[in-house]
């Protein structure tokens, strides 16, 4: 499950995953981010906040999950991780393969931090 929030005035969404991340998450969320991209040309950015990664909830959640990706990279400027997450510093590495988008890790506690960076 994602927990997803859009700030129209600082163009980010925030997603904080909560458990296996399923197929029907992403198609939630591309909807979400869907209907904001049709009244604005791009998210200035996206912050994974989660204090663990919760893993997919089989290969069709994966597979959701790099529709997502493939669907929405090109409109997303910056992408924050924030997490303690050992998983954490290694996703930017592997996403800059797949993204356009700025990367940067922050530590969980430093949300207002990643906030900012998003918004800069």
């Amino acid at each position: 499950m994602i927990e997803q929030t859009i700030n129209p005035s600082k163009g980010i969404v925030i997603v904080r995953p909560k458990s296996a991340l399923s197929t029907e998450d992403f198609v939630i969320l591309s909807e979400a981010v869907d209907a904001y991209l049709a009244s604005h040309q791009k998210l200035k950015g996206l912050m994974i906040y989660a204090d663990d990664f919760p893993g997919w909830e089989d290969f069709e959640g994966f597979i959701g999950h790099m529709r997502f990706v493939r669907d929405h990279h090109q409109e997303i400027e910056k992408v924050a991780i924030v997490s303690d997450a050992k998983v954490a510093n290694t996703l930017p590495k592997l996403a800059r393969h797949f993204l356009r988008a700025e990367i940067k890790t922050f530590a969980y506690e430093a949300f207002d931090d990643a906030e900012k960076w998003l918004v800069s």
